[in-house]
C-alpha cells in the first residue's frame, strides 16, 4: 500500500500492469454510457479486474471490449439489477472468473419524476426497488465474499446517492426518498462491516452531464417492467453544454460555484478515490460531488 500511496505525489499510472487498484476485483452496475462507463474504464486503467453490468447487453459488451483493447481485464454481466436473480448471477460470474471480490459500486438507477400529489404507486415503488432494494440485495448476497476476518486487502462498497437525497427536489419525492435511504444503508454497512476491513461510502452527485440531465424533449427513455420511462429534465441541457475546463464555455446551470456541470469522467474519479487506498481511513462518509452547489 505504501508503494501505491507514493503515486499521490505524481501521476496515476497509465499502465494496466499496476495502479491504485492493481489486481483488485470490482463490480460496477449501470450507466455504461455515462458515469458507469467512465468508472469501468478508470478502474481498469488503475489495474482492477472489472465486472461490468448494464441493463443493455450491448453497452456492457462494448465497454468490456474497450477495456480489453487497452490491455485490461473485464467481463460483462447484463441484466436488471432489481431482478430477484441478479445478485446471484453477477456474484457467481465474478467469483468463477476472478475468485474474489474487492469492490461494489452500486451506480445503476434512473429518475421517474412526478409532482408528489400526482405520483402513482408504481412510480414510487420502482424507484425504491432499483435504488434501495437492489443495492441492499447485492450487498447482502456479497457478504460471504467480503465479511472475511483477517483479510487486509483493500475492499469497499460505494453507493450512489444524489443532492436530491440530501436536500429534496421538486418533482422527485420518490427519487429523493430513495437516495436518502441509501445514505442510511451505507452508514449501517460501515458500522457492521468495518470489523471485516470493508469500507462503505456514499457519493451524492449534483449536476452531472448524463442522460438524466439532458433535455427530456430529446426523447431518451428506459424500459422498466415493460413500461417506457422518459429520461431527462423538461427544458434541461438543451442550451447547457459541457463546460469542463477542456471545453468551450456556455450557459452554466444556476447555483453551481464552478459554473458548470460535471463530466462523467469527473464523477467517476470520485468513485475511484473512495475505492482506492487513498481513502483507506474513509468510511461512512457521504462525498458531495457538486461543484460547490448546496453548500
Amino acid at each position: 500500500m505504501a508503494d501505491r500511496l507514493k503515486q499521490v505525489s505524481g501521476h496515476l499510472t497509465n499502465s494496466y500492469s499496476r495502479g491504485l487498484l492493481h489486481d483488485e476485483v470490482a463490480i460496477i452496475t449501470g450507466e455504461m454510457h455515462g458515469i458507469g462507463k467512465s468508472a469501468a474504464l478508470l478502474f481498469a486503467k488503475e489495474g482492477a479486474k472489472v465486472v461490468v453490468s448494464d441493463l443493455d447487453q450491448k453497452k456492457a459488451d462494448d465497454v468490456v471490449a474497450e477495456i480489453k483493447a487497452a490491455g485490461g481485464d473485464a467481463i460483462a454481466v447484463s441484466g436488471d439489477v432489481a431482478a430477484d436473480d441478479f445478485p446471484q448471477r453477477v456474484l457467481e460470474a465474478t467469483i468463477k472468473k476472478y475468485g474474489k471480490l474487492n469492490h461494489i459500486v452500486n451506480n445503476a438507477g434512473f429518475t421517474f419524476d412526478r409532482m408528489l400529489h400526482t405520483t402513482p404507486d408504481d412510480a414510487w415503488d420502482i424507484i425504491q426497488k432499483v435504488h434501495v432494494r437492489a443495492p441492499f440485495r447485492l450487498i447482502r448476497a456479497a457478504a460471504p465474499y467480503m465479511r472475511i476476518k483477517g483479510n487486509k486487502e483493500n475492499r469497499s462498497i460505494t453507493n450512489v446517492s444524489s443532492t436530491s437525497g440530501l436536500h429534496g427536489n421538486v418533482g422527485q419525492a420518490n427519487y429523493a426518498a430513495a437516495k436518502s435511504a441509501v445514505v442510511g444503508l451505507t452508514k449501517t454497512i460501515c458500522k457492521e462491516w468495518g470489523v471485516f476491513n470493508v469500507r462503505a461510502n456514499t457519493i451524492a452527485y449534483g449536476y452531472v452531464l448524463t442522460r438524466l440531465t439532458q433535455a427530456k424533449e430529446a426523447g431518451a427513455s428506459i424500459e422498466i417492467d415493460g413500461k417506457k420511462v422518459a429520461l431527462g429534465i423538461p427544458g434541461g441541457r438543451s442550451s447547457v453544454t459541457n463546460t469542463a475546463p477542456s471545453a468551450g464555455g456556455s450557459q452554466a446551470p444556476p447555483g453551481i460555484p464552478l459554473g458548470r456541470g460535471a463530466t462523467p469522467d469527473e464523477a467517476a474519479a470520485a468513485m475511484l478515490f473512495l475505492a482506492s487506498p487513498l481513502a483507506s481511513f474513509v468510511s461512512g462518509h457521504t462525498l458531495e460531488v457538486t461543484g460547490g452547489a448546496g453548500i
